[in-house]
């Protein structure tokens, strides 16, 4: 592996010119073929096998008509008033409504009786002829315009129901930029120069770009959630960042031990690269494992993901080789922090003291580091999941301020509608039966009011709409929906959007524990080939799931109980989103090991230089502290710019991996690493003979940190020749 990336960089190296070129044309014809043929994004919010899927496939099979997706085109006046006033105004947008494409059927509101109590608020019910999943923005922005002209005579008029919710194009918050523009400053005091500094964030532009075009490419072919690009440029540029970081600190540390510009860059190449391959590896390696869950939408998250996280590692092995082969010299130009210091002495470094200090005395320091994970995880004992509805988005939306008038005119539960299919093929199932069921449903304390029952052409399915009395989030519309379940017979399947993520919500929780056992497994088979020990990643898995329940609990604490809520600018408080805590272990799991290969690989080979279990945990840290940390901070700050983002589970996700991240880089590296390896002392590299025979051997290329080549301390030799 070492030599791969070696003469990968090397490849690249010798013809900059090329390599740039060829990235420039990729990236731009990436972009050109997203933009004219890319699809649209689709959230596939199906549970495979579920009551809610084989519902929805009788009706596109039997009953097509009624399988399409709605949307509600939601009027109202001010306080006082009454719609009927604007009767006229209403029917005329209904009827420019009927012109839209894809719209099959609008009905009047007065004439369909879907009036408000007060008479305040009215919706005309909007049936298309394709799913919901398959409107698509363009027909959404279409009946916004046929609204307008409602709204210039004094209505109100917002477009909601769950096909504008589904479809709503997905807003940015801006503040990305805000975090590029703090990772600079990190990179700037980390490096000491402009130039060294704005190489990684190029490179991680150029990543997004391209990976981002794919995921679009990819859309094409599938259907990709929504969020998949978000998420995936999130962590592109967390890790685009990171892997180039690495690369130029190891390249700069070579050429300031002496080393002539192309032998610095093909040892960096062949130590940075072979840890940047590594660590992109397993994140990829975890993204994927979301497909094994047999959703839809996870899948294409964790396909999006891993497709950008390959466009990393790929610009680290070869547009970075070839930028830093064109610089030259010119890497340390720019310098604003005054002249480069001298590499200092390990005993000179705050993570030298540190670790000695904890390695002293390593049980008051685990005890201590290991309750204070578990305060921050205990939050997440009351996880409460749930998909986001319309509720959750800003007010800033017109589906959102469509959800709040129609729970506002009709109460909460008109915004989870649940779709009854009856299978009249059935022995013993006929019209009567359909609608003695529709009396029984009507009668059940969480349910508002039942329809009446509509038939197929054919006269084989028929279809009750029921309004529960509690929103889309509500427990209590879960528990309504468990009972209508129990309560209808063999051939009568519960279907609608509310039935549809409680469906997805259960099979994710139910899927849970066996995605992280695998999580798990891989994990320690990877760190055991790399480190050749049993130990090792035992404790890593567990320091690992301390830290990815502390940042859980952060979750939760903040986004469910509302603890400093207005800190982060939220509206309220949220049911954590289901996929949220499934793609929150895949890619904390890739970034956790991108460190803890980091750190091991410094405290290894100081070890076998050393044999001195103590020194070489604190040598490791000496020597990865500077990089790991502001490689961590860079991370923080990308992530938490993500916070701000209009989708409550990117909000999630970017609170949950800063937080992750921070616990890892801090409470896990600087503390519990180095109080467990003092405790296990030799054991930390045990590891059978007969396994040491059979495992295959991958080298971790020294962790690609730079070393510090220092005079050999009294009693710790250090091998010279190894340094650089």
């Amino acid at each position: 592996m070492k030599q791969f990336t070696r003469r990968v960089g090397d490849a690249a190296a010798r013809r900059p010119k090329l390599t740039i070129a060829v990235w420039g044309v990729v990236a731009a014809l990436l972009l050109a073929l997203a933009g004219t043929v890319g699809g649209p994004f689709a959230d596939d919010l199906v549970a495979p096998g579920s009551q809610s899927e084989n519902a929805m496939e009788l009706l596109e099979e039997r009953f097509p008509e009624a399988a399409g997706g709605s949307a509600l085109a939601v009027f109202a006046v001010a306080e006082g008033q009454r719609l009927e006033r604007h009767r006229d105004a209403v029917s005329a947008a209904v009827a420019r409504l009927e012109g839209v494409e894809h719209v099959a059927t609008v009905t009047d509101p007065f004439t369909a009786g879907t009036v408000s109590p007060g008479g305040r608020v009215g919706f005309a019910e909007i049936t298309f002829d394709v799913p919901a999943t398959e409107v698509g923005p363009e027909a959404l922005a279409a009946i916004t315009d046929q609204l307008r002209p409602a709204r210039d005579a004094g209505l109100v008029a917002e477009l909601g129901g769950d096909a504008a919710f589904i479809n709503a194009e997905a807003a940015t918050s801006g503040t990305e930029m805000v975090g590029l523009l703090a990772a600079l400053v990190v990179l700037v005091v980390a490096f000491g120069t402009i130039v060294a500094a704005l190489v990684p964030i190029v490179l991680a532009l150029v990543t997004v770009a391209a990976g981002v075009g794919g995921v679009v490419l990819l859309a094409n072919a599938m259907d990709v959630s929504s969020a998949a690009p978000t998420i995936g440029a999130m962590i592109g540029l967390g890790v685009g960042i990171d892997y180039a970081m690495f690369v130029v600190a190891r390249y700069r540390e070579n050429r300031a031990a002496g080393q002539d510009d192309p032998t610095a860059l093909s040892n960096a190449m062949g130590s940075s690269g072979t840890a940047v391959l590594l660590a992109g590896g397993t994140v990829v390696v975890a993204m994927l494992a979301l497909v094994l869950t047999g959703l839809g939408f996870l899948a294409s998250i964790g396909l999006s993901t891993s497709l950008v996280v390959l466009f990393a590692v790929a610009s680290a092995l070869t547009l970075l080789p070839a930028l830093l082969t064109l610089l030259g010299g010119r890497i340390d130009a720019g310098r604003v922090l005054g002249r480069r210091r001298a590499a200092r002495h390990p005993r000179d470094t705050a993570w030298w003291r540190l670790a000695h200090r904890v390695s002293g005395r390593p049980w008051p320091y685990l005890l201590v580091a290991a309750a204070v994970l578990l305060v921050l995880a205990a939050p997440a004992l009351w996880m409460r999941t749930g998909f986001p509805d319309a509720g959750d988005d800003s007010t800033s939306t017109t589906h959102r301020r469509a959800y709040d008038l129609l729970a506002e005119g009709f109460g909460p539960g008109v915004n989870a509608p649940l779709l009854l299919v009856a299978d009249l093929r059935r022995p013993g199932a006929d019209l009567d039966t359909v609608r003695a069921l529709a009396g029984r449903v009507a009668a059940d304390t969480g349910i508002a009011t039942v329809g009446d029952p509509q038939i197929s052409p054919a006269g084989d399915t028929a279809v009750l709409h029921a309004l529960p009395t509690t929103a889309p989030a509500d427990t209590a519309t879960s528990e309504t929906l468990a009972r209508i379940r129990d309560l209808v017979p063999g051939n009568v399947a519960v279907s609608g959007t509310t039935a549809l993520t409680d469906d997805l919500t259960r099979q994710l929780a139910d899927t849970l524990p066996i995605f992280i056992a695998a999580i798990l497994a891989a994990s320690f088979l990877l760190l055991m080939v790399v480190f050749r020990s049993v130990v090792l990643p035992l404790k890593a898995a567990l320091l690992n799931l301390l830290s990815i329940g502390g940042a859980y609990g952060v979750v939760v604490a903040v986004f469910q109980w509302g603890w400093l809520g207005s800190l982060f600018r939220l509206e309220g408080t949220y049911l954590i989103a289901s996929p949220l805590p499934t793609i929150f272990f895949a890619v904390l799991f890739g970034l956790s090991i991108d460190y803890e290969v980091f750190l091991l690989s410094r405290i290894r080979e100081e070890y076998d230089a050393t044999g001195d279990n103590a020194e070489s945990v604190a040598r490791g840290m000496a020597g990865t502290g500077r990089v790991i940390t502001s490689a961590a901070l860079i991370m923080t700050v990308v992530f938490l710019s993500f916070v701000a983002n209009p989708s409550p589970l990117v909000r999630m996700m970017g609170l949950g991996l800063a937080a992750a991240i921070v616990l890892d880089a801090t409470i896990v590296r600087m503390v519990l690493v180095p109080a467990t390896m003092a405790l296990l002392g030799r054991a930390n590299w045990w590891l059978p003979r007969w396994l040491d025979r059979r495992l295959p051997r991958v080298g971790s290329g020294g962790a690609g940190l730079p070393r510090q080549c220092e005079q050999p301390v009294p009693a710790v030799p250090v091998d010279l020749a190894k340094c650089g």
